[in-house]
């Protein structure tokens, strides 16, 4: 017969894992898995990542199902232009997003003949590879690869459909302690640009920064638990490449 004392250890372990697995996710590093293929060719459907949450400071999203214990950030650091973020939708201050942060509080943004303009400059944009296809969804799209550099100096790889693309914005311009986000695959995302769904997202909804994908498996060759065919769905060169 097992003895009560061994039951109430047993039960102190996995309370003591339980909290320290808490403070983790809280406080430091949170996985998050990515669903969808609206950051191609950066981060692909099966990717695994560790985010950051102490970068940005802390709201209430930091912590497992939101708690309203404070209004607004503490240690608050605004992030660079360029980042890879994770943050709650507006819409439902629930579901997970992850996209490139494009525009800061006060920014005016615009799609003009193709072209991204960030206060009325046009974003430097070198073409890198013509006619590759990416994932939108579940199907494959024609795609022409750029180079974009924004005014700090981050470069990233960004595509837009080779037809179809989206021409012409009204002009954006990004509230007070807000921010406007988009994503590398330019025509298979919603984002910022899309009002009633995403649009200009408060600086409270702001989760963390990507910084590492720590695992990836490609599903359409099949699930992690069909180890026979690893040699195809695993992504090995992509486990513990840093997030740019």
């Amino acid at each position: 017969m097992v003895s009560k004392n061994i039951i109430l250890d047993n039960i102190k372990t996995i309370l003591y894992a339980l909290i320290i697995a808490i403070i983790i996710r809280s406080f430091l590093f949170q996985p998050f898995y990515i669903p969808s293929s609206s950051m191609e060719p950066n981060l692909l459907i099966g990717d695994r990542l560790f985010v950051s949450k102490y970068t940005y400071g802390y709201s209430q999203h930091s912590f497992p199902f939101s708690p309203g214990i404070f209004d607004n950030r503490i240690f608050y650091k605004v992030p660079d232009r360029g980042d890879i973020i994770v943050f709650k939708t507006p819409a439902d201050n629930r579901t997970d997003y992850i996209k490139r942060l494009i525009g800061l509080p006060g920014d005016t943004i615009q799609i003009i003949d193709k072209d991204l303009y960030l206060n009325d400059v046009k974003i430097n944009k070198r073409k890198v590879e013509n006619l590759r296809n990416v994932y939108c969804g579940k199907e494959e799209m024609e795609a022409v690869f750029y180079e974009e550099t924004l005014p700090n100096g981050k470069k990233y790889i960004a595509v837009y459909r080779s037809e179809g693309t989206m021409v012409n914005t009204d002009k954006f311009i990004i509230p007070e302690n807000h921010f406007f986000f988009m994503g590398d695959n330019r025509d298979c995302s919603q984002d910022s640009r899309f009002l009633s769904n995403v649009g200009y997202v408060n600086f409270n909804n702001i989760v963390g920064k990507a910084r590492i994908i720590f695992f990836s498996n490609d599903i359409k060759e099949g699930s992690f638990f069909k180890f026979w065919k690893w040699g195809k769905s695993l992504r090995i060169d992509r486990f513990f490449k840093k997030i740019l």
